[in-house]
This record gives structure tokens, sequence and C-alpha cells, in this order.
């Protein structure tokens, strides 16, 4: 998070995002995942990078907390351009794997979608979230 770091390292930018869940082992259609993030079925991640990075990884997808059958859109933004973005995700199926190449940017922004209006009581996972740095 940007008020505890020193700037050096990517660090989520608390103006601008969403609420967001650190979690040890999010799970995805019954598999755990050894770490990621959760947010609601509405959200943005804000991360500076800070430095140059490569690419950013992950494997995206409703979590098995979430009511009922729910579905979200997951988007990667680079400085403000779209980099990736699944189709339609549903609550109960697997994770879609995230690969976005990162070279010359400097912000990145997560976003989730809901499909309808009641797919805002989504949980999204970013679970094995990895930002790759030199």
């Amino acid at each position: 998070m940007d008020l505890g770091g020193d700037g050096t390292e990517p660090e989520v930018r608390l103006q601008g995002s969403s609420w967001i869940w650190r979690r040890g082992a999010p799970e995805i259609d019954g598999r755990a995942y050894p770490h990621g993030v959760t947010v609601h079925g509405t959200s943005t991640v804000v991360i500076d990078l800070n430095r140059p990075c490569t690419s950013y990884d992950a494997v995206a997808g409703v979590d098995d907390l979430s009511l009922g059958p729910v579905a979200v859109r997951f988007s990667v933004a680079g400085d403000g351009e779209p980099l990736w973005s699944s189709g339609v995700v549903r609550g109960g199926r697997p994770a879609v794997p995230v690969h976005v190449p990162l070279t010359g940017v400097k912000t990145l922004r997560l976003s989730v979608v809901p499909r309808t209006p009641v797919d805002t009581l989504a949980l999204a996972d970013w679970a094995q979230s990895q930002i790759n740095c030199r």
C-alpha cells in the first residue's frame, strides 16, 4: 500500500482504489490459490509500479464465497490504455489466466465490472497476482 511504502516497489494507490482484501488462500471453482486479492463485483485497484516492470500475471475468477449465480468481467489497463480483458466470468467456473506485458507502463489499473446490477454482490479474485519487475 502506498501509505507504508517507500516508492521503490509496486504499491497499491489507496486514493482511487476500491476496497481490497489481501488473502492467503482465495478459492475459485473449488480450487485454492496460494495468494491473491479479493474485490467487490464493481471495483478498481490502482497500482503505481514505481520502477520498470515486465509483466503482470494472475488468474481471475469469481470467489467461491460469492452468493448465487453471479458473473463479472475483468480488465487490466496500463497508463489508461486497455491491455487485457476477459469475457464474462461466472461463479462456479474455473479462473481465467491473465498475462499482460508492462514494458514502459507506470500505472496499472485492475478493474471488475458486474454483468448485471445483481452481480455487484460478487466477490472477484485476482489470484496468484504477481507483478514482475527488474
